[in-house]
């Protein structure tokens, strides 16, 4: 079955909470200058919609980023990686482009000039930070989505 229809036959509203719950962690661990100003603009961005606005763009972001990884697990599921993290740390370029290709086509497109401007500032070290969040979200998605399943 693919990523696409698993994804559909799960709680959407856990699969939300747990990536909301991924991003807050690696917002949280980063450190540095580059850590504080990306804190600081995650902390503008999550005041949005009375503090929904993380959960908000994950929902409307969830099924294209998922789209976006469909090919990637499929391969997964073909091969003899032990997990999905594993996997996605192995094709990390095929993987944050693809993810990033989304939210750069959604930034461009946003009404509000505040996730605008906040996203194109923080753009310069998306994928950095994209990569090293892949590990966590092919646990999140191999927790919803098992390769036992199929």
């Amino acid at each position: 079955m693919s990523l696409v229809n698993k994804l559909a036959e799960v709680d959407r509203p856990i699969v939300i909470k747990d990536v909301v719950a991924l991003i807050d962690s690696e917002v949280a661990s980063k450190t540095g200058l580059m850590g504080m100003a990306l804190k600081g603009g995650y902390k503008v961005v999550k005041k949005l919609k009375s503090g929904r606005m993380i959960a908000f763009a994950v929902d409307k972001l969830l099924d294209d980023f998922t789209a976006s990884l469909a090919d990637l697990y499929d391969e997964f599921l073909d091969s003899d990686a032990s997990g999905f993290d594993t996997f996605l740390a192995q094709h990390q370029d095929v993987a944050s482009d693809a993810l990033l290709a989304i939210t750069d086509d959604k930034a461009e497109r946003a009404d509000s000039k505040v996730i605008k401007k906040t996203y194109s500032k923080l753009r310069k070290s998306a994928k950095g930070h994209v990569v090293a969040a892949l590990p966590g979200l092919g646990r999140v998605i191999e927790k919803h989505c098992p390769r036992d399943d199929d």
